[in-house]
């Protein structure tokens, strides 16, 4: 499926949990994930059993275990607003009220741009002075072992173009299709996730199979890209980084950059 949620073979090789939870039309923030997050990995303790963190998207990461910005729920009438407007007028009202996060922003980083915008008129405070506040993480109430797993990029882009493909037999088209059925707004994550609006073309034919999946093969090896120069430069120089590849899984769960689960479980 599109969503890479684990299947038969994957649940029964390993206990997987926070998959299939929400509904698509349902957005999920950094903050909802590591609530959930802390909430499982406290009852696993609570078992006596270690739970293994399997990451990919470094801020969910960083959210669980260095907490995040204790920002209030913004007013609605200013989210509605501010979504409703272009990103053209809201990088310009954001150059006004708060210039720091328009020159960090990339112009066309309509998202950013509206919650920085959201952020400093709801609350009145800028997103940079928010962000200095960080609470809830857990990094400092656990014995983390880290393992950052950064494979040959040759491997991993083949492991990339494979996983795609094998989505598309797996039941990705019919996902797709029904999305588009339910009619949601293109702005939400789950239709922005990478191969949606790939195979979405294709099934509005305006493209043809071929140049779907070389475009979600493409999408996927670029989010993979971002993937493993963040977990390259970003965690701790502590942390150990692992260069080899990783035990070869036939499993659709990650993009193989932390597949740390199968790589622990093989005993190596």
């Amino acid at each position: 499926m599109l969503s890479a949620g684990p299947e038969v073979v994957d649940l029964k090789r390993a206990e997987h949990r926070l998959y299939g939870l929400l509904d698509g039309a349902e957005p999920c923030s950094a903050a909802d994930w590591a609530a959930m997050a802390r909430s499982e990995i406290e009852a696993i303790h609570q078992q006596g059993r270690l739970p293994i963190l399997v990451g990919g998207t470094g801020l969910y990461l960083r959210t669980l275990l260095d907490g995040i910005a204790p920002i209030p729920a913004i007013d609605p009438a200013v989210r509605h607003k501010v979504r409703a407007a272009g990103v053209e007028a809201n990088r310009a009202r954001l150059m006004q009220r708060d210039p720091d996060s328009a020159a960090r922003l990339k112009p066309a980083d309509a998202l950013r741009i509206a919650r920085a915008l959201e952020v400093i008129l709801s609350t009145g405070t800028t997103l940079g002075d928010w962000q200095h506040q960080r609470k809830g993480g857990i990094g400092d109430a656990i014995a983390l072992r880290p393992l950052i797993l950064l494979p040959p990029r040759d491997w991993l882009y083949a492991r990339c173009d494979e996983r795609f493909a094998r989505m598309i037999e797996s039941g990705a088209i019919d996902e797709v299709a029904a999305l588009l059925q339910r009619g949601l707004d293109d702005k939400l994550p789950v239709m922005r996730a990478i191969g949606v609006r790939e195979i979405a073309a294709w099934l509005n034919g305006e493209i043809d199979r071929d140049q779907a999946i070389a475009r979600g093969q493409q999408a996927t090896r670029n989010y993979a890209k971002r993937q493993y120069t963040w977990f390259a430069h970003q965690p701790p120089p502590d942390w150990p980084r692992f260069s080899d590849k990783t035990v070869p899984v036939r499993s659709r769960t990650g993009s193989g950059i932390v597949e740390a689960l199968s790589f622990l479980q093989s005993g190596s």
